[in-house]
């Protein structure tokens, strides 16, 4: 009889708790090894202060305190100059062109606030901020620091926290400042050109329409024969159009040009009152379409003041016809002229019966473009521009523009202007 075996037997594993402990700790060092390896992570620059470059001027009579002070600032990128006096400062200051100086009050020669009095005098709204340093604090220094033009007040013995966080103050304002000046640069440019494109289109528009209404004015009197009802209601349809349009064209070339520098005026002398009359006899062939009125009566003596006739015509007539446009049918509008008894200035005042000017809307009244909510009684057309063309005719005669609404209804417009140029 055969023993039975089994026809292999595996060795019995035995855990044993120290022996792991041991592997564990040998695959964990293995483990701690690659991770502690070198790993190349991607870095991020650092960004670049904006102020870095800024040059800085620190004028002081003891060379330990400029060391110190360059120690602090070259480690934010500042450019550095130094001088030992007031006289020496002033002349770095030509040629090193500082953003900003530290400057010492106690120095031999001119003081500190002698030296920066100077430096004011000299190169004005563009002089570089001054910081005073000073181990004095009374309120007395501190005025007379302030007075001389100074901007701040930096104490001694120097915290260079302190240090940087006032000069970075005074350069971040002083960058936002130069920022706003170029931005402002940029946009007059940008209007200068909005100028030359206005003026441009409105120039070559000017002469077709022009044609349109006089070939218009053509038709409707007959030069080609007798036109029936609907024909001639539409030619008067054309006229009107085109006439609107002109007006329209002739107010942004007026806008351009005024607005470009290019306005030049032919001063001469001016009898207001004649001209008020004249305009007065045109608007009023408009005005009876309304059944309104346009008065005047001339003053006596006669008002005579220095102003270009044909400027000053434009304000008439723009006056009278926004006072015919936005009074009701049957209306009575009334113009005046009056010298004032000093003699030195003149007025001229355009009072309709409208509806007068919204307190909330004052604000737009003379500016291009605006419009406000009230509406022309008749339907008539308006760009927003006649307004504001009168104020910078006015203004270019050294007078001013205002509208008062009355008590009793309705709305003066009163242009002052100086008798003489």
């Amino acid at each position: 009889m055969r023993s039975l075996r089994p026809a292999s037997v595996k060795p019995m594993t035995i855990f044993n708790p120290a022996h792991a402990a041991l592997e564990f700790a040998g695959a964990g060092a293995e483990s701690a090894s690659r991770i502690s390896s070198p790993v190349t992570v991607p870095s991020t620059p650092a960004p670049v202060s904006p102020l870095r470059g800024r040059r800085i001027l620190i004028v002081d009579d003891d060379r330990l305190n400029i060391r110190i002070l360059g120690g602090i600032l070259r480690a934010e990128g500042y450019l550095l100059s130094d001088a030992g006096s007031g006289e020496q400062a002033l002349k770095s200051y030509d040629e090193f062109k500082p953003h900003l100086v530290l400057l010492d009050v106690m120095m031999p020669g001119i003081d500190g606030f002698e030296t920066c009095r100077r430096i004011k005098a000299i190169h004005g709204e563009k002089s570089a901020p001054v910081i005073f340093i000073t181990a004095k604090s009374e309120s007395d220094d501190v005025v007379e620091g302030l007075g001389a033009g100074g901007a701040d007040y930096l104490p001694k013995p120097f915290k260079p926290k302190e240090v940087l966080a006032r000069i970075r103050s005074h350069l971040q304002n002083q960058l936002l400042a130069e920022q706003q000046q170029l931005l402002v640069e940029q946009l007059s440019k940008a209007n200068a050109a909005k100028n030359r494109f206005l003026g441009m289109a409105a120039h070559d528009l000017r002469n077709p329409l022009a044609s349109i209404r006089g070939l218009a004015e053509f038709l409707r009197e007959g030069a080609v024969g007798p036109l029936n009802a609907d024909q001639l209601d539409l030619i008067e349809t054309i006229h009107g159009a085109s006439q609107q349009m002109l007006e329209m064209v002739n107010e942004l070339l007026d806008v351009a040009t005024i607005e470009s520098g290019e306005l030049k005026l032919h001063v001469e002398a001016l009898n207001l009152g004649d001209l008020v009359a004249r305009c007065t006899v045109m608007i009023n062939m408009e005005a009876a379409k309304k059944k309104t009125v346009v008065t005047f009566d001339p003053p006596s003596p006669a008002v005579v003041l220095a102003a270009d006739s044909a400027k000053m015509k434009q304000v008439v007539d723009n006056l009278l016809s926004n006072a015919v446009k936005y009074s009701p049918p049957g209306s009575t509008v009334r113009a005046r002229v009056q010298a004032e008894p000093d003699g030195k200035t003149v007025n001229l005042s355009v009072r309709d019966q409208g509806p007068g000017i919204p307190d909330d809307e004052r604000d737009k009244l003379f500016k291009d473009f605006s419009r406000l909510s009230i509406k022309p009684t008749g339907g008539e057309k308006s760009t927003g521009l006649g307004l504001a063309i009168c104020r910078k005719i006015v203004e270019a005669h050294r007078g001013t523009i205002v509208a008062e609404n009355q008590p009793g209804g309705g709305c003066e417009f009163r242009v002052t202007l100086p008798s003489s140029p």
